[in-house]
C-alpha cells in the first residue's frame, strides 16, 4: 500500500504530472470478435449431456468438447467459485488470468474471452451468457467475476493466521483434478492456477487500492455460460467463503453447491467448429 504519510515532498509540478490521462495498455480493438450471434443459434440446437456439482467448500472437474458449452449455475444460495480450465490433452496450457485482465478488463462478461498461458496464447474459451451483466460496477468499484484475485490457499493463511485449512479452493481444485487426470497430488496443485472468481463481488478500495470483495448479488438460478474453443477440462471450487461477505478460507460462511452443466450442439456442429490457432510467435526471443 502507499504511504498514508509519505516519505518525499511532492514537486511542483506534481499536479500536472498526475493529471497525464492515461493510456490503454493492451487496446482490444484488433482482436478477432466472437460471433454471438451465430454462437446463439447453435445453442438453440443442444442437449444437455454432463453435470457436475461442486459441493460446498470442495471442488470438481468435467470435461467440456470444443465446440459444446459449459454453464456455472447457482443453486441453493449465494455462493461463488474459483475456476479454472485446461486443456484437456495438454495441461500445461491452461487459463491465463492476468492476460485476460490485461485484454478485457478487471472482471468479465459477455463477449470476453479467457485465453490460455504462454507459448500458446488463444482463446480457451468465450463468455456467451451473464445472468448479472446488470450489476455493472457498484458505487464501490465492485464488479462481479473478476480475474484480479488469486484463490484463497492454505500458504497465505498459513502466513496470516498461523493455522493450516485444508479446503480452501487452492487445495479444492488441486483434489479435485488429481482425482479427474489420476494425478499423484504433488504434480496436480502445480498445474492449479490463478482463477477466474465466478459470481464473486470484488474490487480496489479507492484510498488503499487494496482487493476487497463484498457479498456477493448472486442467487439460485443465476448462471455464466461459456462456449468451449478447445476440448477442456474445467475446474470449479465452490469457496468456503460462501457469498464472501465476510470471510472465506474458514467454516464460519454459509456454503451452497454450485453446478456446472455441458450442452451439446451435436457432432456435426462441433465438427464445424474451427479451433483457434496458437500463438504465431517463432520463440526466437531475440537469439535468431
Amino acid at each position: 500500500m502507499k504511504l498514508e504519510n509519505p516519505n518525499f515532498a511532492a514537486p511542483t509540478d506534481a499536479d500536472d504530472r498526475k493529471a497525464i490521462p492515461p493510456v490503454i495498455c493492451y487496446p482490444p480493438e484488433t482482436l478477432t470478435q466472437p460471433d454471438l450471434s451465430a454462437l446463439a443459434k447453435i445453442r438453440q440446437g443442444v442437449s444437455k449431456t454432463a453435470e457436475a456439482i461442486a459441493a460446498p467448500r470442495d471442488a470438481a472437474c468435467i470435461d467440456v468438447p470444443a465446440g459444446a458449452f459449459v454453464r456455472v449455475l447457482s443453486v441453493d444460495g449465494p455462493q461463488v467459485g474459483d475456476l479454472n480450465m485446461w486443456n484437456k490433452h495438454d495441461l500445461s496450457e491452461r487459463f491465463y488470468s492476468g492476460k485476460t485482465r490485461a485484454l478485457h478488463g478487471t472482471h468479465l462478461s459477455t463477449g470476453d474471452r479467457m485465453w490460455s498461458s504462454f507459448p500458446n496464447m488463444r482463446p480457451m474459451a468465450t463468455v456467451i451468457d451473464d445472468t448479472l451483466d446488470w450489476y455493472g460496477f457498484d458505487a464501490f468499484g465492485g464488479s462481479v467475476h473478476d480475474v484480479i484475485g488469486t484463490r484463497c490457499d492454505p500458504y497465505t493463511g498459513r502466513l496470516l493466521t498461523g493455522d493450516d485449512y485444508h479446503y480452501c479452493c487452492h487445495s479444492n481444485l488441486t483434489r479435485a483434478l488429481a482425482s479427474h487426470c489420476n494425478l499423484p497430488l504433488h504434480e496436480a496443485e502445480m498445474l492449479v492456477h490463478d482463477v477466474l472468481n465466478v459470481f464473486m463481488c470484488t474490487g480496489f478500495t479507492r484510498d488503499t487500492g487494496q482487493y476487497f470483495m463484498k457479498a456477493s448479488p448472486v442467487r439460485p438460478g443465476d448462471y455464466l455460460e461459456f462456449y468451449a474453443e478447445i476440448d477442456l477440462i474445467v475446474g470449479l471450487s465452490a469457496c468456503p467463503g460462501g457469498d464472501c461477505s465476510s470471510e472465506h478460507s474458514s467454516d464460519a460462511a454459509a456454503c451452497y453447491p454450485l453446478v456446472m452443466e455441458v450442452y451439446d450442439p451435436g457432432e456435426d456442429a462441433r465438427a464445424a467448429h474451427v479451433l483457434p490457432a496458437r500463438s504465431a510467435y517463432d520463440r526466437s526471443h531475440g537469439t535468431g
